[in-house]
């Protein structure tokens, strides 16, 4: 009982610590996107895709395979999420209760067992999802980008049409295009999700250790400290810049 008190404890403080510091960035992200490496990649990427689409037949290709870099990329870990799900299931199935490890503490039963098996296999099947929701939008995006814009057709065709303007065309876009990152990004925080729960197999306190360097080390990562709002201010006037702060979800 010593023993099992330990997974009681640290167990749900380490989940705690993740799933708080996550929240904690939600809110940044939404009311503070500048200070984020999330908001202010989301931001850029509205910008880029105003830039490939304000010529087509330039930019088209390069706009394509920096489109399918990233579905290669979603594929990858998706493929991997995968791949690991069923050495999981695997390694579920040959639990044996009778083998025990006297050096770790906390709760070696084969229930115990079993439930720390299968949240690491939740973890990646939910990687496993995302990455392909990831895949979903950038498939979408690649069709999207290479759209002609609507006012340089009504340009071409002699006449003028008001409700056809390529800011509207350039915004839905960039969030098909941002969808698919953030989809990418649980995916990646699925991944890292997992590790502290694989550390769980060999006690309580290697897990809970593990819940805090990855709390510190996202952070670092997560964070914007010095760089600030990188947007271009150059060709961009302040009113389109505040629309696309406004628009990058």
């Amino acid at each position: 009982m010593e023993k099992q008190i330990l997974d009681y404890v640290l167990v749900p403080l380490g989940l705690l610590a993740m799933v708080a510091y996550h929240l904690w960035l939600l809110a940044q992200i939404r009311n503070n996107p500048n200070r984020t490496v999330i908001g202010v990649n989301a931001i850029n990427r509205r910008l880029w895709v105003r830039a490939m689409m304000e010529d087509v037949s330039k930019n088209g290709v390069l706009a394509v395979q920096t489109l399918r870099n990233n579905i290669m990329a979603s594929t990858l870990l998706a493929s991997t999420a995968i791949m690991l799900s069923s050495l999981i299931a695997v390694l579920m199935t040959g639990v044996n209760g009778e083998r025990s490890m006297r050096l770790l503490l906390g709760d070696q039963s084969e229930l115990a067992s079993c439930v720390k098996f299968f949240s690491i296999l939740v973890c990646f099947l939910v990687a496993f999802l995302f990455n392909v929701q990831s895949i979903r939008y950038y498939s979408h995006a690649s069709f999207l980008i290479n759209v002609p814009c609507r006012r340089k057709m009504a340009a071409e065709a002699g006449r003028d049409s008001p409700c056809g303007t390529f800011v509207l065309t350039a915004e839905y876009v960039g969030r098909t295009v941002n969808r698919g990152s953030y989809f990418w990004s649980l995916g990646l925080r699925a991944f890292y999700f997992s590790f502290p729960l694989f550390l769980w197999i060999f006690g309580p306190i290697p897990m809970f250790v593990c819940c805090m360097v990855m709390v510190c080390m996202l952070y670092f990562l997560d964070v914007t400290v010095g760089f600030g709002l990188v947007v271009s201010t150059v060709e961009e006037s302040n009113d389109e810049v505040e629309n696309i702060l406004g628009l990058y979800i």
